[in-house]
């Protein structure tokens, strides 16, 4: 009852049009239209915020929410700390599935990349090479590297599936007491390495380049699992 109440709601949202922190209807509203009680409601409404569909705002009543990446990064975060046995094996299955994403989306900027955009990646992979050699590690400005090289594509999603899957990885190596990176200036090199390459439009070379990246992390995950600092 509760899912089929939920799946109402949802319809409800889509047909009207609602956008996020639009009201919805009271919950003595939703019991009259569905026809179900007042406790149905409730654990269908309580249901849709932990989807972050819905916003409990109590005393002031339900509202659309963002539906943001909230509720799957919780959920891949618990399902990669939930295999104690196999420390890095699901957070290597997470690695794998962002690689994927990121070897085929620099393989689409790759020859649309303006100077201006190249020019703004060169600026923070400068910031890397220097935090790089006095040994600092940049968790920020790699961040910052990947949002930017992507932008040009002007696909809202994209930045928030990799922030997804950046803040699972960030998350589980602080529960697991994981050092931040310790070859700091061999990642800059690695990030200079996919610059480089986009640089002459060598699609093949960027995709090279970002999959020895990739490398480094799991190798860095590797090295946590084990205790290396």
């Amino acid at each position: 009852m509760s899912s089929q109440i939920q799946r109402e709601v949802m319809q409800l949202i889509l047909d009207q049009g609602l956008p996020a922190g639009a009201p919805l209807p009271t919950e003595t509203e939703l019991m009259n239209d569905l026809g179900v009680s007042r406790n149905s409601v409730r654990e269908a409404l309580k249901a849709l915020q932990a989807l972050d569909i819905v916003e409990i705002r109590h005393g002031y009543g339900t509202y659309v929410g963002e539906a943001s990446m909230t509720p799957f990064v919780d959920g891949l975060t618990f399902r990669t700390l939930a295999r104690p046995d196999d420390p890095t094996g699901a957070l290597a299955e997470i690695l794998q599935v962002r690689e994927v994403l990121e070897e085929g989306l620099i393989s689409r900027v790759a020859e649309v990349l303006t100077e201006e955009e190249l020019d703004r990646l060169e600026a923070v992979v400068t910031e890397m090479e220097e935090a790089g050699d006095d040994g600092r590690p940049f968790p920020e400005l790699d961040i910052q590297f990947h949002e930017l090289l992507y932008a040009s594509l002007g696909n809202p999603l994209v930045p928030q599936l990799l922030g997804a899957f950046w803040t699972v990885f960030r998350r589980v190596a602080a529960v697991r007491g994981w050092t931040d990176d310790v070859t700091p200036e061999v990642t800059a090199r690695r990030h200079r390495d996919i610059l480089t390459a986009l640089r002459v439009r060598d699609v093949e070379g960027a995709r090279r380049a970002m999959a020895d990246h990739f490398r480094g992390i799991e190798a860095r995950a590797a090295q946590g699992a084990h205790g290396v600092s």
